[in-house]
């Protein structure tokens, strides 16, 4: 899985008739969601990419950058899903995910991402650790 895989199958759940919209800013913070639950669940990342500390939480440089275009409006459905490409654990996991984390507003999720330990204790610009998203997923996972 790559975390462009990940992006897409957020995008395709997305009901357009029922107002779900995902931008940039929430589509980064989705694909964060999964990559610290999945680590936590399986004790291995979801996909390779670095997950940076940016001012509004964390981002996903490579995910941003194919979708800055749109700025702040939504993102479109993808035209070409393949689920097939997704194993059961991993769809369990991101519907899980997407119907926790979906439902809030990008500015929300913002927030509550700096509350954080990941993105909080990581310097500005610099890659959240893998290690630390573990463990204080390790922790949500317990509390819920």
């Amino acid at each position: 899985m790559t975390c462009h895989d990940i992006a897409k199958y957020f995008l395709a759940l997305t009901n357009d008739e029922a107002g779900d919209l995902i931008s940039n800013m929430k589509l980064q913070k989705l694909v964060y969601y999964a990559q610290g639950f999945h680590q936590a669940i399986f004790d291995r990342p979801l996909f390779e990419a670095d997950i940076e500390a940016w001012t509004h939480g964390p981002v996903i440089p490579e995910l941003y950058d194919e979708y800055k275009k749109y700025e702040s409006l939504p993102l479109p459905k993808p035209d070409d899903m393949d689920y097939s490409v997704y194993d059961e654990d991993i769809r369990e996991l991101l519907d899980e995910v997407y119907s926790v984390f979906g439902q809030f507003s990008a500015w929300k999720l913002m927030n509550m991402v700096h509350e954080e330990s990941p993105w909080r204790d990581t310097p500005p610009g610099s890659a959240i650790s893998r290690d630390s998203m573990r463990e204080y997923f390790k922790t949500q996972l317990r509390n819920d």
